[in-house]
């Protein structure tokens, strides 16, 4: 099916929906409904060479695995994302490591953990979590962040120019086998200070001390397939062969950490989120290019335990590294400060932004690693509960882009010009980006 035909499809379901809007709800919710399980079916099933391979299992038994604990493929480094930072990134990578030692634990209630008032280190999250295994701890500053102290900034930690590695800020490798030849891995990329974005020019809204992103490669067989990506809760999946690659090494996908935010986009460019008309946007470019491969911290997870790496592809630079960080991994809370309240000087809110500096975010093992859509969760709107893996890059727009809004949906159609024509009427308009939600 080709992909005017797919559109053309999204139109007359999109179509019956509207002509349902002004008899009654039960019509209107009927005529959605049918109109997703329609689109859903049509638009959004997997290339063919995919249906009829074995299902992802989250708690695959051990005759279902087909790696070993602690054991990293391979292919799992060779077909690892690059990330370009933005150009003029304030908030760089950094080490969890040296992270901590800026911090001590508190409770819920406010009052701090005993034994980490001073000389805090990253064992000791290990300990806090057999300590304290129903609490929620929340790290936190010994000093003020707001003052962009070097911790926070990272500022040392930009990518060599030579091979993309950033030596004293450690990706984190998370590798999980989902049975039946599929395995999953989890790139983390830990950042110190989350710079949330502007809305309609007042902000920025939504900054967190501790960031931790991701991206996921779903491999069959050794043969990487979907590439996920994370931002702000939610996140894009694509078929890794549509996403550009390295090009000095053509099988790493290349992906782009958007300022301040870090959430991960396929493009360059202006991407709206969230807000409607462009009021929320991120920004990406292609600033240093990080190489994750290059410094990593490696484990495998079994869906209860983690194993640090062990074996020939364990990061060669620094072998047993992992063991001296102990079960950091464990960490049961936020990895950065409580909302400040409203009567500090920090704090402002914003009806449509909300507040300044909010909670801090989780660790690595409340990603949803054992999941069996590559989509860690869904957003609020998505009430169909999808996760589309897109056939079609999805663009930034503005001056920066270097695509269109339907991204590559036309480029079978002939002669060119015809193509063109099309690309040109849906540029930045409504229609696509109508299409984008169902077909990707």
């Amino acid at each position: 099916m080709t992909g005017t035909t797919h559109v053309l499809t999204v139109l007359f379901a999109l179509a019956s929906v509207a002509e349902a809007i002004p008899s009654s709800p039960l019509a209107f919710e009927h005529a959605m409904k049918e109109a997703l399980a329609h689109v859903d079916g049509l638009l959004k099933s997997p290339p063919n060479n995919l249906r009829n391979l074995p299902p992802v299992i989250a708690n695959p038994t051990t005759n279902q695995r087909t790696i070993k604990d602690g054991e990293i493929p391979r292919y799992v480094i060779d077909y690892a994302p690059l990330v370009h930072l933005y150009s003029e990134e304030r908030y760089l990578p950094y080490d969890v490591k040296e992270y901590v030692t800026n911090l001590h634990v508190e409770f819920e209630n406010g009052t701090t953990v005993p034994g980490t008032e001073k000389n805090m280190n990253i064992r000791k999250l290990g300990d806090l979590a057999k300590d304290y295994p129903n609490e929620f701890l929340i790290m936190t500053s010994n000093s003020n962040f707001d003052a962009d102290p070097e911790w926070i900034t990272g500022v040392k930690n930009k990518p060599s120019l030579i091979d993309g590695e950033i030596e004293n800020a450690p990706a984190t490798l998370i590798v999980v086998d989902k049975g039946n030849g599929w395995v999953d891995s989890y790139w983390f990329y830990f950042y110190s200070f989350n710079l949330g974005p502007f809305v309609m020019g007042a902000g920025p809204y939504g900054n967190h001390v501790g960031d931790w992103e991701h991206s996921l490669v779903r491999f069959y067989k050794g043969t990487p397939v979907i590439v996920w990506m994370s931002a702000h809760g939610g996140g894009g999946g694509f078929y890794y062969k549509h996403l550009e690659k390295y090009d000095l090494d053509p099988k790493h996908p290349i992906i782009f950490s958007a300022r301040g935010t870090h959430a991960n986009y396929p493009s360059v460019g202006q991407h709206p989120h969230d807000l409607p008309y462009e009021i929320l946007c991120d920004f990406t470019d292609r600033g240093p290019l990080w190489n994750p491969t290059r410094n990593y911290l490696g484990y495998t997870y079994d869906g209860v335990k983690v194993h640090p790496s062990i074996g020939r592809n364990a990061n060669p630079k620094h072998t047993g590294r992992e063991w001296l960080y102990g079960d950091w991994l464990y960490f049961r809370g936020a990895w950065g400060d409580q909302k400040l309240p409203s009567s500090d000087p920090r704090q402002k809110y914003n009806i449509i932004g909300g507040y300044k500096y909010i909670l801090g975010p989780t660790g690595p093992l409340h990603k949803n690693l054992d999941r069996i859509k590559p989509c860690e969760r869904t957003k609020w709107w998505n009430f169909w509960g999808g996760c589309n893996i897109r056939t079609n890059i999805k663009w930034g727009v503005g001056v920066e882009s270097e695509g269109n809004n339907c991204g590559n949906m036309f480029n079978h159609i002939r002669p060119l010009w015809l193509r063109k024509v099309i690309n040109t009427v849906t540029w930045g308009g409504g229609f696509c980006f109508l299409v984008d939600i169902f077909y990707g």
